[in-house]
């Protein structure tokens, strides 16, 4: 690979882009971690030494039961790693086998069913030890009301499985987050497995529109408020947390009371994760951070979000995604459509004044925040013919031409690129 040639995460791999002659490019990558030598030696130790709780093995003493909740396919998390020695520990403690669980969070995304089911925990031994299901947020009989948050009146409901559960552990993956800040943690709750009523609510105009509803951010940003509050409303929980560096190798993991040990792996990665730049670029490429997170358009879009701090406005921002999967959910194309047919104005003025988001136009909702500060143009070889004309954004089918035109059209030959997509949070700095 020459100097002019940077990889994007792509799908499973990298795509290998050519810059034009005379482009100055930017490359923005997380500092790097160094890697746990022996990550399931961490992962014991974490179990052992948690912050602000006890032991997972004395935790688990004199329980009834347990849940421990999973992220969906869209979150490469470890799971493989740390579901066993988890599972072990409570059964050592005395917790029955049968009456230990795994759930998907999928908030409102489709179930991880066959082999991708097999391919997300990572372990044939958890599958074949213990009940794993996936949460499925518009079933009513499968949630418990807990009434509604106190600030902002939001709808609690959460799955029963792990709301009823004596001994509760969320587990996940913490990087930035477009909308609650930092994923992981409480995010694995609700939304992971709140019922639609909550998840739509928290998803509605008047939180996506506030403007410390960013990545990086926590404080007074009114998603991460409201996940706290349905923790506590939720009472004890517990979470393991992991940090990843750009090979997917884990870096950090913390075990605990789940606001504190959550927060433990956010000022450990925060620095790390956003980069300071000392200015502004008329031209950004950036990717959807490759498998799972570009396996559709609709998580494509977090990519779009996460660099606009450093995109001069007027600006081009050209984005790679593979979309192996194609568009995302039918509620997605339905507002998509939409916003195609209405223009951004209109179509944002259509959500104002729902209390209740429609499921899915969330999204649509955050691209607006890249179509009003420039242009948006996305390179991807799995969408076709209709697909193409509802992302409703450019598309191309060569980078170094889109590129070299950019370049031309604002005369700045300084590129920022950003292979490793919405997982690394430039910042301006001036």
């Amino acid at each position: 690979m020459t100097m002019d040639t940077i990889a994007l995460s792509y799908g499973h791999g990298h795509l290998d882009i050519t810059l034009p002659p005379g482009a100055r490019p930017t490359v923005i990558r997380k500092q790097q971690l160094p890697k746990l030598a022996d990550s399931k030696a961490a992962i014991i130790e974490a179990l052992h030494n948690p912050v602000a709780s006890k032991p997972l093995a004395d935790l688990a003493k004199n329980r009834e039961s347990a849940c421990i909740l999973i992220c969906d396919i869209t979150r490469p998390v470890p799971n493989g790693l740390f579901l066993r020695p988890m599972i072990e520990t409570m059964i050592s403690s005395g917790i029955p086998q049968e009456k230990i669980s795994v759930l998907v969070a999928t908030g409102l995304h489709r179930p991880n069913l066959g082999d991708e089911l097999v391919e997300l925990v990572g372990d044939p031994w958890v599958l074949a030890n213990v009940h794993v299901e996936n949460h499925y947020a518009r079933d009513e009989a499968a949630h418990v009301d807990f009434g509604f948050t106190e600030t902002r009146h939001t709808p609690v409901k959460l799955d029963r499985l792990f709301a009823e559960a004596d001994l509760r552990i969320a587990t996940g993956l913490v990087e930035p987050h477009f909308m609650a800040g930092w994923s992981g943690g409480r995010k694995v709750i609700a939304p992971g497995v709140a019922h639609h009523e909550t998840i739509r609510t928290f998803h509605s105009a008047r939180f996506m529109e506030d403007p410390l509803a960013v990545q990086c951010n926590l404080i007074g940003n009114p998603l991460h408020e409201e996940q706290l509050e349905i923790v506590r409303m939720l009472g004890e929980v517990y979470a393991l947390n992991t940090v990843l560096d750009e090979d997917r190798d884990l870096v950090c993991v913390t075990f605990g009371e789940i606001i504190a040990s959550h927060q433990a792996a956010v000022d450990f990665v925060s620095a790390a994760t956003q980069i300071p730049l000392s200015r502004k670029f008329s031209t950004v490429i950036t990717s959807s951070a490759g498998y799972p997170l570009d396996k559709t358009y609709y998580q494509t879009i977090k990519g779009m979000v996460t660099p606009l701090d450093i995109l001069k406005p007027g600006g081009t921002l050209i984005i790679a995604s593979e979309c192996s999967e194609g568009f995302g959910s039918p509620e997605f194309r339905e507002a998509q459509a939409r916003l195609v047919e209405l223009g951004p104005e209109r179509f944002l003025a259509t959500l104002t004044a729902k209390s209740l988001a429609e499921i899915d136009e969330w999204q649509t909702e955050m691209q607006l925040k890249p179509m009003r500060l420039g242009s948006v143009e996305l390179y991807t070889t799995g969408l076709a013919g209709e697909d193409r004309r509802l992302t409703g954004v450019g598309m191309i089918d060569n980078l170094q031409n889109a590129i070299a035109r950019s370049i031309t059209a604002s005369g700045d030959p300084d590129v920022a690129v950003i292979p490793e997509g919405p997982y690394v949070v430039p910042r301006y700095a001036a």
